[in-house]
């Protein structure tokens, strides 16, 4: 059978393929704790649920526009505005199938054969294949521990070129939970803007930020800059909402015609009752999110508190979203060569599922989701740490 060239370059999520198998060890009877879903362990807020049962009953149930419906669309721009004081018009605006979506529609819609797009690392899995896909280049510009998980204007230097095209950015970050201060943002986005290189800034965690860090934002650049600055977000991890696939872009109008031709040839529109439901969330009160923010910040020091007693584990302490991104690599060796081998080990020995590192552009870590009930955590962290202590070197 003949398969498409493209489908050799893309990978499986690793995320997503280390969560199944502990399923299905879970499934066999076995006491597995999976840490590796990027998923809020919180249920959607009740007023959320309503919402989508109203619209439910009122039947509305038929097609909308592909952009999305036109309040949800103004309720998007004006979240900008109540957050950041930069309220982004309709029409700057499209409503995707999630922030994933919404990433790899930009990037269809954008990249062209041959664009390379500066992706910091560690990265979320996604975006080097996403780049691909639309045809481009990855360049890979890595900051480890010892920057705290994050770049610098030189660093992109170094790596920018002639055929660079778009710069990724990313806070606070998946894999490793680091939040760029709003002067750290600054001066990147300034160093792509002076370059001619068009900024994406995902920020689909920006309220889950712990104080007293505070969230950076690109859309302040979106305003003076509308034809060099994307920003993408979405209401799967703050409103804990993933399964309802709800994600939206800010870009230029121009930008925003040519993903909609895009997204109508694919999509269309996303599903209708997921759009109401958004629509409640985005105008909503905001002290549900705040409860899960608290619940995330206890479970992160907690966490940090027991790997801090690992004198063979390095973890910056994040400011941001629910990762741990811990570098093990001093216990690499006889059993496990790399963090790949690594998970696998703990899987099968402490029975707790992490997501390796290599996936996330760094060997060296294991990324560690602490959106768990505490007690589960407690217990996962325990069994990790028992079984790496053996093999530290």
């Amino acid at each position: 059978m003949r398969i498409a060239d493209r489908m050799s370059v893309i990978k499986p999520s690793q995320t997503f393929v280390v969560n199944s198998r502990a399923l299905e060890l879970k499934a066999q009877g076995m006491n597995v704790t999976s840490l590796a879903i990027g998923e809020p362990d919180f249920s959607t807020p009740e007023h959320i649920r309503e919402a989508a049962k109203a619209a439910i009953d009122a039947d509305f149930s038929h097609y909308t526009a592909v952009p999305g419906i036109p309040e949800l669309r103004r309720a998007a721009g004006e979240y900008f505005g109540r957050q950041y004081g930069v309220t982004v018009p309709m029409e700057s605006i499209i409503i995707a199938a999630g922030g994933k979506h919404a990433l790899y529609n930009f990037a269809q819609a954008f990249i062209n054969p041959g664009d390379e797009a500066l992706i910091p690392s560690p990265y979320w899995l996604s975006y080097p294949d996403i780049v691909t896909l639309a045809g481009g280049v990855p360049k890979i510009v890595y900051a480890g521990t010892e920057c705290g998980f994050k770049v610098t204007p030189a660093m992109l230097d170094s790596h920018a070129g002639p055929k660079t095209r778009l710069l990724i950015l990313n806070s606070p970050g998946n894999p490793t939970g680091a939040v760029y201060t709003q002067a750290e943002m600054d001066a990147l986005v300034q160093w792509a803007i002076d370059r001619d290189i068009f900024v994406l800034s995902d920020e689909i965690y920006d309220q889950l930020v712990f104080p007293p860090a505070k969230p950076a934002t690109a859309v302040g650049w979106f305003a003076k800059h509308p034809d060099q600055i994307a920003v993408a977000n979405g209401l799967s991890k703050t409103f804990a909402m993933t399964g309802w696939r709800v994600g939206y872009l800010a870009a230029h109008p121009d930008i925003i015609k040519k993903i909609t031709t895009f997204q109508g040839q694919s999509t269309s529109n996303i599903c209708s009752i997921a759009q109401k439901a958004a629509l409640a969330a985005l105008t909503g009160p905001l002290d549900c999110v705040e409860r899960m923010r608290a619940a995330f910040q206890r479970r992160r020091d907690a966490a940090i508190r027991t790997i801090e007693s690992w004198s063979w584990a390095v973890c910056p302490k994040p400011d941001g979203a629910f990762y741990l991104f811990m570098d093990v690599s001093r216990c690499y060796g006889k059993y496990a060569a790399n963090s790949t081998e690594m998970c696998t080990l703990l899987l099968d020995r402490a029975q707790v599922a992490l997501v390796p590192g290599g996936a996330f552009g760094d060997d060296n870590c294991l990324r560690i989701s602490y959106a768990v009930a505490d007690e589960l955590l407690t217990d996962a962290l325990e069994r990790v740490g028992r079984t790496l202590s053996e093999l530290a070197v």
